[in-house]
This record gives structure tokens, sequence and C-alpha cells, in this order.
């Protein structure tokens, strides 16, 4: 019996590698092998922020692909979480009854979906910040080098 708060914790802890996905459909899942690529580039986006400063254009092109892999997760964290037991099983649990234990939303399902929504939030628009400020002052630079 796949557990909903189980699955919720997993999506948003472990969701940029993949482990929701290898706990709800098993390791013969092509995207949960996939989900690790965008994060690993993002990882690798911070490694050349720290090795070549803020100006690697490079950086600002895979940065947010960690930060959009996280908060998509958070997001998928929070569908699990706020789904009904009724849906949750007849999709994850389709032996089991719809009221079965698995499927209900207990405190720490809660604390998961508010911890999804708080940090998820925060990582999208870091993402977004990032990114979009990076892009202003390479035009910026690239608007003084013309006029000159």
């Amino acid at each position: 019996m796949k557990n909903k708060t189980v699955a919720t914790w997993l999506t948003f802890l472990g969701g940029p590698l993949g482990l929701h996905r290898f706990y709800l459909r098993g390791f013969g899942d092509l995207p949960g092998w996939l989900l690790p690529i965008p994060t690993a580039l993002g990882l690798y986006g911070v490694e050349r922020v720290q090795q070549f400063g803020q100006d690697d254009q490079w950086s600002w092109v895979l940065i947010p692909l960690l930060g959009f892999t996280i908060a998509a997760c958070a997001l998928t964290a929070i569908v699990y979480g706020l789904m009904a037991p009724e849906k949750w099983n007849a999709r994850f649990n389709a032996q089991a009854a719809p009221e079965a234990p698995a499927g209900q939303t207990r405190w720490l399902t809660v604390i998961g979906v508010a911890a999804a929504l708080l940090v998820g939030t925060a990582v999208l628009m870091a993402s977004l910040a990032f990114s979009f400020q990076r892009y202003f002052e390479y035009q910026i630079e690239e608007a003084r080098k013309i006029s000159q």
C-alpha cells in the first residue's frame, strides 16, 4: 500500500532525485530516472558560479533548472498531500478500499504540504529573480558595448 504521507514527504525532500516516482511507480519509471538530470545540471551551474563568478553565462542558464525542479517537486508534493483519499487509493492503491488508511490525510501530511508550499515558493521566486537579474545585467552590458 502506497502511503500518502510518505509520498508527500518523499516528493518534497527527494523529488529532484526521483525518489517519489520510484516509491509510487517502481524502478521501471522512466521520468523517475530522467528527473535527476536537470537537478545535476543545476548543481553544475552552482559549481560554475563558485568557480568562475557570477558573470558566467552558463551558470545563469543552469541554476534555474535546479530551482524549477525543486519548485515542481514541491508542487507535486502539495498535489499529493491534498488529494482526496478516494482518489489516492484509486490511483495508487487500486486493490484497497476507497477509504483505506493509506490514503488518509494526517497531520504529518499537512505539515509536509505546508513545508512544500513555503520552500517551493521561495525557491521558485529566487530562481526567477536570479535568472531575470542575470539576463537584464547581460542586456545592459551588451547595450554599453554597442553604444561605445
